[in-house]
């Protein structure tokens, strides 16, 4: 340990998204390269000695606790836990994380020395690993409401492979196997479903973790939240969903010094005659098991929404990936509101 093809291929993916800027401390991690990255490891952040580095991946973070503050943070992967190390300026992001984070070494602010939290999970605590639709993103979740992050990937394979080394390092683990199952009868299955809504499809892994995944009936309420977002219900039955990714929205930021842009995350969902744009709550669905309430919003929430018919053309950015899309529409806005108007005030 490592092997020569792990070496290669954590230093490949020691890259820092372009599109996203983060502290010194985290530029300093992401120049590291093969050796270096793994000493770092087992120097800085490793709890135990004899624990291996699997995986390492780049992703905008959420926590539980801090729903409205998304973080660029390193990922890794060892075979006892996952860490975060996370950008120092995420602890001045939120006044109310004060009892979430225990900030010490505070006289350090000044000088230049860069300092990074690092939040650890670890692997015997991982309960279950919820997995976003068309694996945009996935939420972990341990057995308290600290231990819950989504790591906001935007990209299926980042995803798809995380996923993949999660299962191999949890095979290590020895845990004490479940008790058998008992035989249930024909009437306690399928009596109990009194719901009438189908479960997400559950994959229990050997350790006991559970993976969860969505099914057909998340995209039938998407369809039925869009359908009730257009001319109302009667699209329902031809809607299709033709694309859900999660991307940004650019604002760009006028009288500043080199005219930046600040990026909104927003959930995208293009329709055969709608396109939208949703905040979407990532974290708090579905309820974790020791939630006392709901959360306080919506999982989504629309943002803006045009019909297809009123786009003018699309404006493409030159750049590699991230691509730059600029949707211009016609300026003419709201021309049938006067008819839905009177229709709604005299009446059916």
């Amino acid at each position: 340990y490592p092997s020569e093809f792990l070496m290669q291929k954590i230093t490949e993916d020691n890259q820092i998204p372009l599109h996203l800027h983060v502290s010194a401390s985290l530029q300093y991690v992401a120049g590291l390269k093969g050796n270096a990255l793994v000493e770092f490891f087992h120097g800085n952040i490793a709890e135990v000695e004899n624990e291996e580095l699997r995986h390492l991946m780049w992703s905008s973070v959420l926590f539980y606790k801090t729903p409205n503050v998304e973080v660029m943070a390193c990922v890794l992967l060892s075979t006892k836990a996952i860490y975060f190390l996370l950008d120092d300026s995420f602890i001045h992001a939120d006044e109310h994380q004060s009892d979430f984070w225990n900030k010490e070494n505070s006289d350090c602010e000044n000088s230049s020395f860069h300092l990074s939290c690092c939040f650890v999970l670890k692997l015997n605590d991982l309960q279950s690993v919820n997995v976003g639709l068309f694996d945009q993103y996935f939420r972990i979740t341990g057995y308290s409401a600290d231990h819950i992050v989504t790591c906001l990937t935007r990209d299926s394979y980042n995803t798809h492979t995380f996923i993949q080394q999660l299962m191999a390092v949890l095979s290590l683990l020895a845990r004490t196997p479940s008790p058998e199952p008992v035989d249930k009868d024909f009437y306690s299955e399928f009596g109990s479903k009194n719901t009438g809504k189908m479960e997400n499809y559950e994959l229990i892994h050997s350790s006991r973790v559970k993976f969860i995944y969505p099914n057909e009936e998340e995209i039938g309420d998407l369809a039925f939240l869009v359908a009730e977002k257009m001319d109302g219900l009667t699209n329902l039955l031809s809607l299709n969903i033709l694309l859900y990714v999660l991307a940004f929205q650019v604002n760009r930021v006028e009288g500043s010094a080199q005219n930046t842009s600040s990026l909104q995350p927003k959930t995208l969902i293009l329709t055969s005659s709608d396109l939208f744009l949703f905040d979407e709550d990532y974290i708090s669905y579905p309820l974790p098991e020791f939630a006392k309430e709901p959360p306080k919003r919506d999982k989504y929430q629309l943002a803006d929404g045009r019909r297809i018919r009123d786009l003018d053309r699309v404006l493409m950015g030159y750049q590699t990936y991230p691509q730059a899309l600029t949707f211009v529409f016609d300026d003419v806005q709201n021309q049938d509101l006067m008819q839905n108007l009177t229709l709604d005030h005299f009446g059916e």
